[in-house]
């Protein structure tokens, strides 16, 4: 028969990746990821998943029996803590450094819904929500830290390409996956699924998100392996990336350009791999004399703890990251670079006003330490504000990458006179000539692909593609939608 495919996240959005896999009575989620959106949009999907509730903790009849996650991204394992929050005492299977990530990541996350549950409640208090009457029930949040820390406690590490059956399953009847490298960032995985069932094996494969060759610190993505089916992301299925090699020396030239007007540089950075590539890159020039020796500093306790998992995975570490530290150098670490947790520390980088790099979260722009240091630089002429990443629609991050005159920042408008300028070169997401060539070499034993965790129009012009460089059935599923294949 074959396996039952059920689209829950992730369809025809970029956001909460979650896909339902049904085989020989046994069911499985590929990523449990939070989607992130407007607030009531995003509380109705986080608590709403494929299986119901009450079939979370079956581990012998028709529930969840194992969870595979692809990466620590929180669009791809941030709701898992509300998945164990309903029950699920089962095994999450996903690589070493994944797990390693996810340790600071949910904690993070799982502070963030803390505090936003704590903040609806004093609004309440004060009566300022349409709607919610005096001595309406407290606001809970999603899920909490001792929820984040009993995910750790189920995750079961799997190597790259060490095929693994799943909790339940037989190699007659049920699941076993094999992981490949993604070359997304840190621990990134593609998904080989072999779902055996009377006789018959289906092999599907869940790419997860696909990388690029040449990132900093990442290995390259492992080609796509041989498959039946293919669950594809598409999140820059209708764009081009400029290429990477160049990225070194406009860093080069916007340092100095910077320094010599003794401005400041001011980097929204995303905790998670853009800060370490950064880093590294930061620390290469400044080696080579191709910038000057500036203070840098990284204000964000969680890119420092994230930076701490990255040291001790150097098997993960592509070859010119590897040659750099066996020469004796730390990528992520040297006299002129400093991390600061505390606020405190944060606090007194606005002080210093002498030619320096600060990066700090959120990457784009709108919560965080970033904000704090945007408000004191932003209207210096002599500062830029460098912009690292994709800044989605409405963010403060767009409205600076257009130049908005004025934007406000704590609610307080502020001119914009720092000039702007952004890095998109280090994007972690494969473009669509990219994707393209990653899954070639599955093609030929290809039935159909759905194109997953891309916008309707990215999916579109990357569905077009496919059917015509290939000739393959694309569809592009909906949340809800149910497929069987065999």
């Amino acid at each position: 028969m074959g396996i039952r495919l059920h689209f829950w996240g992730a369809a025809q959005t970029v956001t909460g990746s979650s896909h339902h896999l049904e085989c020989a009575g046994r069911n499985i989620l590929l990523d449990c990821g939070l989607f992130q959106g407007r607030r009531q949009e995003a509380q109705e999907i986080n608590t709403h998943l494929a299986m119901e509730p009450t079939q979370l903790g079956d581990q012998n009849g028709a529930g969840l029996s194992s969870v595979v996650l692809s990466h620590a991204h929180i669009d791809h394992s941030g709701n898992l803590p509300w998945l164990i929050r309903q029950g699920y005492r089962g095994p999450i299977y996903t690589t070493p450094s994944t797990i390693d990530l996810c340790d600071p990541m949910l904690k993070d996350s799982a502070h963030i819904q803390e505090g936003d549950a704590e903040f609806m409640n004093r609004r309440r208090g004060r009566r300022k929500i349409i709607g919610a009457p005096p001595g309406a029930e407290p606001v809970e949040p999603l899920y909490t830290q001792e929820d984040a820390a009993q995910v750790l406690r189920q995750f079961k590490p799997v190597k790259l390409h060490e095929p693994q059956l799943l909790e339940g399953s037989t190699k007659d009847a049920g699941f076993s996956v094999s992981l490949t490298n993604a070359g997304h960032m840190l621990g990134s995985a593609c998904v080989l699924v072999e779902a055996v069932e009377n006789g018959q094996t289906t092999r599907l494969l869940f790419s997860g998100d696909v990388g690029r060759k040449n990132l900093p610190i990442i290995q390259n993505p492992d080609a796509a392996p041989a498959a039946d089916y293919l669950i594809m992301e598409s999140t820059y299925g209708n764009r081009l990336h400029q290429p990477i090699g160049p990225v070194r020396q406009k860093l080069s030239r916007l340092v100095k350009r910077v320094a010599a007007r003794g401005g400041r540089i001011i980097v929204p950075a995303f905790a998670v791999e853009r800060t370490q590539q950064l880093v590294m890159l930061l620390h290469q020039l400044t080696d080579e004399k191709l910038i000057p020796e500036l203070p840098i500093f990284v204000d964000s306790p969680l890119a420092t703890s994230v930076t701490e998992v990255f040291r001790k995975h150097t098997e993960d570490w592509d070859r010119e990251a590897c040659e750099f530290y066996h020469q004796g150098d730390d990528p992520f670490g040297w006299e002129q670079l400093m991390y600061t947790r505390t606020v405190q520390e944060s606090k007194a980088l606005n002080d210093l006003h002498v030619p320096s790099i600060v990066m700090a979260a959120s990457g784009m722009c709108e919560a965080g330490r970033i904000l704090h240091h945007l408000k004191n630089g932003i209207e210096d002429p002599r500062n830029l504000i460098l912009i690292t990443g994709y800044q989605a629609a409405n963010t403060l991050g767009r409205k600076l990458v257009d130049r908005l005159p004025e934007v406000n920042i704590f609610g307080e408008p502020m001119r914009l006179r720092a000039e702007v300028d952004s890095i998109g070169e280090l994007s972690g997401h494969a473009d669509q000539n990219e994707l393209l060539a990653w899954m070639e070499p599955a093609v030929k034993g290809l039935k159909k692909v759905y194109l997953v965790h891309g916008e309707p129009l990215a999916q579109l012009a990357l569905k077009e593609e496919i059917e015509k460089r290939y000739g393959l059935a694309v569809v592009c599923p909906k949340r809800g939608d149910r497929f069987a294949v065999s």
